[in-house]
């Protein structure tokens, strides 16, 4: 009996493995993407890789302490596609971190932002996102920035 399940076990491993591992690429593809359209002042990667009921957070930086500002998805596109022709927006990704249960994931990237290839500051992104019939979509962002980032 034991033979047995020390075989199941090793086989829902194998096979499931490759299934998490699929899902984890599908969920950096849809972070990709959102970089790629904010670089590019391509609206549409930009929306598509957002849930209609998006939120995106900053956390701010005090003295007397941190503080959050929000920020609508609607606001992000509009700044975006309304940056100055010839201004490059080029967020670049570290390292993904991923983690999937089911139809929910989580995303840790470390990033460095450049505006025109120069350097503006760098911070971490955490991505919750779910998925849908659509696949994968961002349905909360928070991020931090900082200007010492040992660049």
């Amino acid at each position: 009996m034991k033979k047995h399940l020390i075989l199941l076990s090793g086989f829902l491993f194998f096979f499931m493995t490759p299934l998490i591992a699929q899902e984890e690429i599908a969920v950096e593809q849809v972070i990709v993407s959102l970089f790629e359209g904010m670089k590019n002042k391509q609206e549409e990667l930009l929306r598509n890789a957002f849930h209609p009921d998006a939120i995106m957070q900053t956390v701010v930086h005090a003295e007397s302490g941190s503080t959050i500002a929000s920020n609508s998805v609607a606001d992000f596109l509009n700044r975006v596609m309304n940056t100055p022709e010839g201004t490059v927006l080029n967020e670049r990704i570290l390292d993904y971190q991923i983690k999937v249960d089911g139809h929910m994931a989580t995303a840790w990237t470390p990033f460095e932002f450049y505006v025109n290839d120069v350097f503006s500051h760098c911070g971490v992104n955490s991505f919750q996102l779910i998925k849908t019939i659509d696949g994968w979509k961002i349905i909360y962002i928070i991020d931090t920035r900082r200007k010492n980032c040992g660049i």
